[in-house]
């Protein structure tokens, strides 16, 4: 088979380059102290879009640093048999794009689940990004806020996006708090990981070539380019000798999705192309490596990051397991 990467024995056993910064467990203690703070004035608005067999909503809610945050909602009319309240999907989507269209989360919906599918702040949805503009502000996220210090990076408010949005299904009076999971592909897959890891009553966590993570081995790989291009455009206008190279990774560390991994309670079911350019395997296999709970990672031997035949399917099958009990 091709290979690009390590070989898979290698993979298995891979615990990544990227450094944890010493200080990772309490800045992350801070920043969820900073968000629980936050006073989200959720609203729910009816959508206009309509099915007949649930309701489609328009949730915002207020983040850190005051950015509205757009959320798609649907609850289904009818609960699944045997039980008295829903279960619940959170999903996430990939870097620069957006919730995506209502139907393609009918399936999880017409199966009982309340499917929540978060904007990402700034990228392709309606969530606000504040900072003086209105709209898109995609360029440099994975670099955003580097030079003005860790509580500044980018992915600091959108991984606390993602709790904020945990938290607020899971005190709805018609959610089963116990059976909320997370799921997304890419970007997605790393949201979908580092909200579990951060909220640990997640229960059950599906993430897909998971992108943010083992900075310093995309960078040593040369692969620093297409989503991961912020690196190279970093050095190249801001530190062109590299002198602050070790500094950079350092603090890149407190967004590395494979140091929360620790954290995670839920199961998780993980899928990666072993030819992968864009998310490597060996970045993915950083984050399972570290995870010490339930899980499974099915692995793609011929496909990069692109549709793996069958995924969605095991997707399904993993989140809809026992939702009937």
């Amino acid at each position: 088979m091709p290979v690009i990467d390590m070989p898979l024995d290698k993979l298995y056993t891979y615990e990544g380059r990227n450094p944890k910064p010493a200080d990772f467990k309490g800045y992350w203690e801070r920043a969820l102290k900073e968000m629980h703070a936050v006073v989200p004035d959720m609203e729910i608005k009816q959508a206009a879009f309509r099915v007949p067999f649930a309701d489609c909503y328009d949730l915002y809610f207020t983040g850190v640093d005051g950015a509205r945050i757009h959320v798609k909602y649907i609850q289904p009319h009818e609960l699944p048999a045997g039980v008295d309240k829903f279960p619940a999907l959170l999903e996430f989507h990939g870097y620069s794009m957006d919730s995506g269209d209502w139907s393609s989360k009918l399936a999880y919906a017409a199966a009982g689940f309340a499917v929540f599918a978060m904007d990402v702040r700034g990228q392709g949805g309606t969530s606000s990004d504040p900072g003086g503009v209105f709209g898109n502000t995609l360029q440099g996220h994975v670099t955003r806020g580097l030079q003005d210090g860790p509580d500044s990076l980018f992915y600091r408010s959108v991984y606390l996006d993602t709790v904020q949005l945990a938290d607020l299904v899971m005190n709805m009076n018609s959610i089963d708090e116990n059976r909320v999971n997370t799921t997304g592909f890419s970007q997605g897959g790393a949201l979908a990981l580092v909200c579990a890891a951060l909220e640990p009553r997640i229960r059950r966590t599906a993430a897909v070539y998971p992108f943010l993570s083992d900075f310093l081995r995309i960078w040593e790989m040369d692969l620093d380019v297409e989503a991961y291009q912020d690196l190279r455009r970093h050095f190249r206008r801001f530190d062109p000798v590299h002198s602050q190279k070790d500094e950079v990774f350092r603090r890149l560390g407190y967004i590395d999705i494979q140091h929360f991994m620790p954290w995670v309670k839920a199961e998780v079911l993980m899928g990666t192309g072993l030819i992968d350019t864009v998310c490597p395997p060996s970045t993915q296999f950083a984050a399972f490596n570290k995870l010490h709970t339930v899980k499974q990672i099915v692995t793609f031997p011929d496909f990069a990051h692109e549709r793996l035949p069958g995924m969605h399917d095991r997707i399904w099958e993993f989140m809809t397991r026992g939702t009937q009990t």
